[in-house]
C-alpha cells in the first residue's frame, strides 16, 4: 500500500489542525476510537489501515482533499490506485462499482445545514466547543 505510507503521519497533522481528537475522527467515521489511534501508530508493526468508506467520511466531514491523506506523488508509478476495499478485476463492471461508490457518497454527504454547524463549530472557542460538547454530553 505505497500510497499510504505516510497516511499515519498527515492524518495526526490534519485532525491536529482542525483541533480534533481521535474520538472526534472515530466518531466521524463510524469506528472506534482505538482504531484511529492505530492508523495514527508510528510502529508500523501495529498500524491499522482505514477502508474507503472510512476515508471518505473523514474527506467529507472534514472537507479534506483526498490527495491530502495518501501519498501520490510517485511520477514513476503508472498503475491505477487501488483504496482498500476498493479493488476490481477485470471481470468487474465498473459502472456498478461506480454506482456503489456514489452512493456511499450520498450516505455520508452532509446537509448544507450540518456543514453551517461544522462551520460555526470550528470557528467558535475553545471554551464554546467545550460547552458544546458537554451539552451534547460528549
Amino acid at each position: 500500500m505505497r500510497y499510504l505510507q505516510t497516511f499515519n503521519r498527515r492524518l495526526r497533522q490534519i485532525r491536529e489542525a482542525g483541533q480534533l481528537s481521535c474520538g472526534d475522527v472515530a466518531e466521524m467515521c463510524g469506528v472506534d476510537e482505538a482504531r484511529v489511534v492505530s492508523w495514527e501508530s508510528t510502529d508500523a508493526r501495529q498500524r491499522a489501515w482505514p477502508g474507503v468508506t472510512e476515508l471518505l467520511d473523514f474527506c467529507l466531514k472534514t472537507e479534506t482533499p483526498l490527495e491530502d491523506l495518501l501519498d501520490l506523488d510517485d511520477a514513476g508509478d503508472t498503475g491505477q490506485l487501488e483504496l482498500p476495499g476498493l479493488a476490481f478485476s477485470q471481470g468487474d463492471d465498473l459502472s456498478t462499482a461506480l454506482k456503489e461508490l456514489e452512493r456511499e457518497i450520498s450516505r455520508i454527504q452532509l446537509s448544507e445545514e450540518e456543514m453551517e454547524l461544522l462551520r460555526r463549530f470550528r470557528k467558535t472557542s475553545g471554551e464554546n466547543r467545550r460547552m458544546i460538547l458537554q451539552i451534547l454530553g460528549k
